[in-house]
C-alpha cells in the first residue's frame, strides 16, 4: 500500500528497475527531466502529481495499484 512519497518513490524505482530501463530513458520517454525521477524514486515531496502519473503510466502502473 502507498502511504507516503517515499513509499511511491520505491515503488517507482523497483517498477523501472524490473523493466530494465534507465532513469534518463524512462525521463526521456515520459516528457519529465531526469532530475524530477532522481527525486522522484528518492521520495521527495512534490506537488507535480501529473508528472509522477505519466511516470507510474510509462511504467505500467495502474492507480489503483497504489
Amino acid at each position: 500500500m502507498i502511504e507516503t512519497a517515499c513509499d511511491f518513490g520505491q515503488l517507482i524505482k523497483a517498477m523501472r528497475k524490473k523493466s530494465k530501463i534507465t532513469q534518463m530513458d524512462l525521463a526521456a520517454a515520459s516528457g519529465v527531466g531526469e532530475r524530477f525521477v532522481r527525486e522522484l524514486e528518492k521520495g521527495k515531496p512534490s506537488c507535480q502529481l501529473d508528472k509522477a502519473l505519466r511516470i507510474a503510466r510509462m511504467l505500467g502502473i495502474r492507480l489503483e495499484a497504489l
